[in-house]
């Protein structure tokens, strides 16, 4: 079922989805200015709350800025050991006293944690099946640089990438010490409170703490409206919820990922091919291929709800989607 407001002909977009073009997308709302397009599969609706995976780290970024904004975080220099035991938890290591928030942030640290690496030692599937995954992530042991992975000295941003869920899930652990409350709680009064969100579904850590590495359930329209911060400076209805320093800060490169992709502050940053040149773009991602994609140029943000689970084309086909049938003409 698709629907119209304004924002021209999306018939082709509309016609791949029904053909199933794009596999298991359940979602895809457009938000161009006052223009939106919203298109669900049968059996689903602007009601309907989406399991959109490592989305929510980049919500977890929003968090930080809005701690930081309030005084209840230092900053993004501030040791990750300020507040929690990670020096001397399970391997003791006096450098792991130098992890920052900012290194967890642009998944950077020192930490031997890689889940795209089914050997690492921190790969997220050994996390889960602990007792407690704040304590599997601080006993983490130091990484090495085999001769394959430059090393942060040789990196464009002095950085070296590691995808490492474990240490988003520190993040929240540090956001629970920083302000004294649960993350949902904090969340709910400083972020989703003021967007207006209420039908919100948290993931929860094997100790029971909010999962701020994956697994938040929202709307897709809620989605769109927290990508539309970005577009807005970290305003909504006249209210500052994120800072716009944090905002233009986290959704820069710090950390190169591939030739074609770099990272901010849990934020996928890449350009985009357009028919008129090329589209900057910052996104939300999510396993299945799902995404949260602000494209600054043309101040629009897409959503796309997926669960193409396990298709080693789930993103690929979610950047044709955009590339196709929003920034080309399908």
């Amino acid at each position: 079922m698709g629907s119209r407001h304004g924002t021209g002909d999306r018939a082709a977009l509309e016609a791949a989805l029904e053909r199933g073009d794009y596999r298991r997308v359940t979602s895809v709302v457009i938000a161009a200015g006052d223009a939106t397009y919203e298109w669900y599969t049968a059996g689903s609706g602007p009601e309907t709350r989406h399991n959109t995976r490592s989305v929510t780290k980049t919500l977890t970024s929003l968090l930080v800025g809005i701690a930081i904004g309030r005084g209840d975080l230092p900053d993004v220099r501030t040791p990750v050991a300020a507040y929690l035991p990670i020096g001397s938890a399970g391997r003791p290591d006096p450098r792991k006293e130098q992890v920052t928030v900012e290194d967890l942030l642009t998944m950077s640290s020192i930490l031997e944690c890689d889940d795209l690496n089914a050997f690492s030692s921190g790969h997220e599937e050994r996390m889960y099946v602990t007792e407690s995954w704040r304590a599997f992530a601080l006993a983490l042991p130091v990484r090495g640089y085999p001769p394959w992975v430059a090393r942060p000295q040789d990196t464009p941003y002095g950085r070296t990438f590691s995808y490492c869920t474990a240490g988003v899930v520190l993040l929240g652990a540090v956001l629970e010490e920083a302000t004294g409350r649960p993350v949902e709680e904090y969340a709910a009064d400083h972020l989703f409170g003021p967007l207006g969100i209420d039908d919100v579904a948290w993931a929860r850590a094997a100790e029971g703490a909010a999962m701020t590495g994956g697994g938040l359930e929202l709307t897709s329209r809620a989605l769109a409206t927290l990508g539309g911060l970005s577009l807005r400076a970290g305003r909504h209805d006249g209210r500052q919820v994120v800072p716009a320093e944090w905002l233009a800060k986290s959704t820069r490169p710090h950390v190169e990922v591939d030739d074609e992709t770099t990272y901010g502050y849990l934020w996928w940053v890449k350009t985009l091919p357009g028919p008129a040149g090329p589209v900057r773009s910052h996104y939300m991602s999510g396993a299945g291929g799902n995404r949260v994609a602000v494209l600054s140029d043309l101040e629009t943000v897409v959503v796309v709800t997926s669960q193409n689970f396990g298709d080693p084309d789930a993103h690929s086909l979610t950047e044709d989607l955009v590339v196709r049938h929003v920034l080309g003409d399908g």
